[in-house]
């Protein structure tokens, strides 16, 4: 029970781990990590699971146009904005257990835990799972989030197709089918504030021994995607002299941007994440290949410059194919509320959990949260900084305290007491 030097309740680490094994379960590879991309059977499973919980304890679960999940226990005084939190159950094809995943269960088990202590605040506190912050099913990332911040189009959204040519809105019409008797949830509903729990997704806390992160902001981004429009032609008849090759054009357009992005500091970061050959015969020249860039930079007019190098050199012809290129995304470095990171200190200090500063080079949907309401993030260590990889590990003790420290930051914001 909370006492003077811990005015906010405990929350049960054993369920915590519980849970996180029950949802590892979910798409799990049998290789270690989980294949559940955004609106496939196997996250809707996990939505379902996740909502089972929620129904035990009575509280208001809501959708939005979009497919943001909010789950809202209310507060003594319900009409105020609600203290948010929460984060995604989507992972990459070869995801980890905790990448998302532990941001909602951390954010379910301070709610849990203020029924056990028969405790209760002024405000709401609601736990929001973002649809598609992933982005390896249906491009761009962050998708949830950034359509109900208003920076990306409901109908674009809806209209974007993964590999198989299956588009949002018709795998969102079959999620939603699964998950009947939700309330209708305005899009772009906000509320009094926003934080996020997260693993960091690299080593520093690890290496600095801190048991949290402190996120100050995140780092700009740019998503684009590039097409290069060649010729088909038999791979054994056609002189090399004759061939329009989109996968020879793709890969001297490729040497060409790296050459020209070069960074020396290594702040710049570069990422082709995925390569489409088309029609994928091995008896065929290429006719034509679809690309990502993935960019990102903490300084604006840096990536911003990067940005237009790629649009200037992705026109034209290159190796005697056409190419194009649009904008998926665009997203500026974001700063945290001080506000908000002052609280997140204070729990940590009251904790004891040893912490730092730290800035996020990934991305995370607190960044269009922060669009609409004062947001901070923070981050616990995982093992080797490893991520998006089935390899992921969360050492059960940083679960545990960063699951506290959210608590106790989210109920210091909320108004908790008896």
């Amino acid at each position: 029970m909370p006492d003077a030097a811990h005015p906010y309740p405990s929350i049960n680490g054993s369920r915590l781990i519980g849970r996180h094994r029950s949802m590892a379960a979910i798409g799990a590879t049998g290789r270690g990590g989980v294949n559940r991309q955004a609106l496939s059977h196997e996250d809707t499973q996990a939505r379902q699971l996740l909502l089972s919980w929620s129904s035990a304890r009575g509280y208001l679960a809501e959708i939005d146009p979009i497919g943001n999940l909010f789950i809202r226990r209310i507060g003594k005084q319900a009409d105020l904005p609600p203290v948010m939190t929460g984060s995604h159950l989507d992972t990459q094809p070869t995801g980890g257990n905790y990448d998302g995943v532990f941001g909602v269960l951390a954010g379910f088990e301070l709610l849990e835990s203020l029924d056990d202590a028969s405790m209760n605040a002024n405000r709401s506190i609601e736990l929001v799972v973002w649809m598609n912050e992933e982005g390896s099913r249906f491009a761009p990332t962050t998708m949830g989030s950034a359509v109900s911040a208003g920076c990306l189009a409901l109908d674009v959204a809806l209209n974007a197709v993964d590999t198989a040519g299956v588009s949002v809105r018709q795998a969102l019409d079959e999620h939603l089918a699964a998950l009947p008797g939700l309330g209708h949830r305005p899009l772009g509903s906000t509320g009094h504030s926003f934080v996020e729990a997260h693993i960091e997704q690299g080593p520093i806390l690890e290496v600095e021994r801190k048991k949290i992160g402190i996120v100050s902001g995140i780092q700009g981004m740019c998503s684009l995607e590039v097409e290069v429009n060649g010729f088909e032609a038999h791979a054994g008849t056609t002189p090399s002299r004759n061939r329009r090759d989109a996968v020879v054009a793709a890969m001297t357009l490729l040497e060409r941007l790296r050459a020209k992005l070069h960074d020396p500091t290594d702040v710049l970061r570069f990422t082709v994440g995925r390569f489409e050959v088309s029609p994928g015969s091995p008896n065929t020249v290429p006719g034509r290949v679809v690309f990502t860039i993935d960019l990102r930079h903490p300084d604006v007019e840096y990536m911003l410059r990067c940005s237009e190098t790629i649009r200037a050199l992705s026109s034209g012809t290159v190796e005697a194919c056409s190419v194009n290129s649009r904008l998926h995304l665009q997203s500026d470095p974001v700063q945290f509320a001080p506000s908000i990171t002052a609280e997140i200190r204070s729990a940590a200090v009251r904790r004891n959990a040893p912490h730092m500063n730290i800035i996020s080079g990934a991305t995370h949907d607190s960044r269009y949260a922060a669009r609409k309401m004062p947001t901070g993030m923070l981050f616990i260590p995982c093992e080797k900084g490893i991520s998006h990889n089935e390899a992921e590990s969360v050492h059960a003790d940083d679960l545990i305290v960063g699951a506290q420290v959210l608590s106790d930051t989210v109920l210091s914001m909320a108004g908790v007491g008896p």
